[in-house]
């Protein structure tokens, strides 16, 4: 069944916003300063183009306040354009019975674009 959702997800949407993680990433790699920011980008674009059957969770040592720094540059760089995005998707599939599934796992995405740093995805 994940993998019947994670299909149906690339096609009503994942490959696009996967793209738009992917593209943001590249963006964000030119400088030396985004480079963090570009990885945890490529990370999340994968998790975006195949989301059902993996789980986020904290990671188990946190560097100090780093991550909350990171995540508040993360917010201003890019992170409220995909959450955006997300949100956008996520009302969208909530219209139909049938997309509820698929809005849920935007809002789930939406919730990590904002704040992806000190989590990792198992």
């Amino acid at each position: 069944m994940k993998t019947l959702g994670n299909i149906i997800w690339v096609v009503f949407g994942g490959f696009h916003i996967a793209l738009e993680y992917f593209i943001g990433g590249l963006a964000l790699m030119i400088t030396i300063i985004g480079i963090p920011f570009g990885l945890q980008s490529f990370k999340l674009g994968l998790l975006a183009i195949w989301p059902f059957g993996q789980k986020v969770q904290w990671k188990e040592t946190q560097p100090g306040c780093l991550n909350v720094f990171m995540n508040v540059l993360w917010f201003f760089v890019g992170g409220i354009w995909i959450w955006l995005t997300h949100i956008f998707y996520g009302i969208i599939f909530y219209i139909t019975i049938i997309g509820i599934p698929f809005g849920k796992m935007h809002f789930r995405l939406a919730k990590l674009a904002l704040s992806p740093f000190g989590k990792e995805v198992a």
